[in-house]
């Protein structure tokens, strides 16, 4: 892995130049792209607010919580400001399985000279603070909540973390950043949507400077997200079959705001099921398998309701659409 200790932003940006966006702020940017920097997608649609904070994270030292429905695209939101800004980027998915160890570090025993040795180990915490690296912790209402108390002191501005078993504190470098995604705002599975995930200890969330809410898009910004994702139906025919897709998507979502469904078509999935009818050419068999399958038996009448009303034609009298076959 490439040393990043000594590396630092070159030069500064006007946030209307990068992002296009009307805001008097100029971001650091690095010269060189490291291996750590996210891929740009040229076809990423940015929502202005999420990434002001974001961007505020990145220049202000802030620590920027974003909070989300699944598919809205909170982590790849902040690794697109990432690419654009060439900054380092690493992410950590917090589960159950995650421990104290993986996140501080360990001793393990090396082969040295012949001879077996015990070394400690450093783990990703200590490692991205010793660098310009924007850290994101996925699903941060997922991790264990004796687990997450290790980056209590991180959550602080110029915060120092100690490794004890070392007798080492560390000062985190000056352009080391820390940003996290969740699906709730720490107050647990309320919904029943999102299991697994923990009630976040209050102090902990008071630590986050930044706490933004990241929304599904637009339909026209949907749409031709996911006619980017899927360049066939980038002409006039797929975008009326996209744009029908979308409308499936939100009459799902709507129902579930209203209690009628117990799961929602995500973005992710959305695009999933315009991929899945490129490769069977059947819009209706397509959805199936990309969504229907998913949802609650007592539930598919109804979402089998909303792709009538959609596509005009019973989910069951699906024919093949030839031209979209490879």
């Amino acid at each position: 892995m490439t040393d990043l200790i000594h590396e630092r932003p070159s030069r500064r940006v006007s946030v209307r130049e990068l992002f296009h966006i009307d805001a008097d702020l100029e971001v650091p940017v690095f010269e060189h792209r490291d291996e750590h920097v996210p891929e740009a997608d040229p076809a990423y649609c940015f929502n202005p607010d999420v990434t002001l904070a974001i961007l505020a994270g990145f220049t202000r030292n802030r620590r920027v919580l974003i909070q989300g429905l699944h598919g809205t695209g909170k982590s790849t939101h902040i690794e697109q400001v990432a690419a654009r800004l060439n900054w380092p980027c690493v992410r950590i998915n917090l589960d159950g399985h995650i421990s104290r160890l993986d996140l501080v570090g360990k001793d393990t025993i090396v082969l040295e000279d012949g001879k077996q040795i015990t070394r400690f180990q450093e783990g990703m915490v200590p490692w991205a603070l010793r660098r310009p690296v924007a850290l994101i912790f996925d699903e941060f209402d997922a991790g264990r909540p004796d687990v997450m108390f290790v980056i209590q002191r991180i959550l602080e501005q110029d915060g120092k973390f100690t490794l004890l078993d070392q007798n080492q504190v560390i000062s985190p470098h000056p352009y080391f950043r820390l940003f996290a995604t969740a699906n709730t705002v720490g107050l647990g599975n309320a919904n029943g949507l999102y299991h697994g995930t923990q009630q976040v200890n209050q102090a902990q969330m008071d630590r986050w400077n930044i706490v933004a809410s990241l929304d599904y898009l637009p339909r026209e910004d949907e749409i031709r997200i996911v006619q980017g994702k899927v360049p066939r139906y980038a002409d006039d025919r797929g975008r009326q079959l996209i744009s029908s897709m979308v409308a499936v998507a939100e009459l799902t979502r709507a129902g579930f705001a209203a209690g009628d469904l117990s799961t929602l078509m995500s973005p992710r999935t959305l695009i999933a099921w315009a991929e899945n009818t490129e490769i069977f050419g059947d819009p209706a068999l397509a959805f199936r398998l990309s969504f229907l399958n998913k949802c609650d038996e007592a539930e598919r009448g109804l979402v089998a309701e909303y792709y009538q009303r959609c596509f005009d034609q019973e989910l069951a009298e699906s024919q093949p659409l030839r031209l979209a076959m490879i």
